[in-house]
């Protein structure tokens, strides 16, 4: 198993990269909000990493944070998301998105994502439920306890903001 890289950033190229190590140049698909964050051509980089060997080839997958991996690890388990889906996920939203989707039983916007119907978005949901890291447990208890002001008063603040602004 690969589970990092580190080596020179040899080309970009909108989600794929290829990094040279000790003389080899390894190439890696990363989601495209990591795309957005990378350093310049030619910058030292480093990668955790998902290494997958199938019948048609072997993928390396880039991210820059373990939350990131362990997400993707976790999409791919699902029946119907591949890696190629599961990258455009996590291109769509960040891992705390996602995982607030999955607490508020957020169809509409897991469907907004190239790929995602409603039957993968309903069986995300399903699935991906218990499995939320700890930090997400506690909102979980307050959504269940209807208590959604604590959790997303902030973000009510802002869309009155913006309604107000609209007139």
């Amino acid at each position: 198993m690969i589970g990092s890289i580190r080596g020179t950033l040899l080309s970009k190229d909108s989600g794929n990269l290829l990094i040279e190590v000790g003389g080899l140049g390894y190439e890696v698909q990363v989601p495209t909000k990591t795309s957005y964050n990378l350093p310049r051509q030619g910058s030292e980089l480093y990668l955790l990493t998902h290494f997958i060997v199938r019948d048609d080839g072997q993928n390396l997958y880039g991210f820059f944070e373990d939350s990131e991996r362990n997400l993707f690890r976790q999409l791919i388990k699902i029946s119907g998301v591949g890696p190629k889906l599961a990258l455009t996920i996590l291109s769509g939203l960040d891992v705390e998105g996602f995982n607030l989707c999955v607490v508020d039983s957020d169809i509409s916007s897991l469907v907004a994502i190239p790929g995602v119907g409603k039957k993968t978005a309903e069986r995300l949901i399903v699935e991906m439920r218990d499995k939320l890291p700890k930090q997400f447990a506690s909102k979980t208890d307050l959504v269940r306890n209807n208590d959604r002001v604590a959790v997303f008063s902030d973000a009510v603040a802002d869309a009155e903001k913006a309604l107000q602004s609209l007139g």
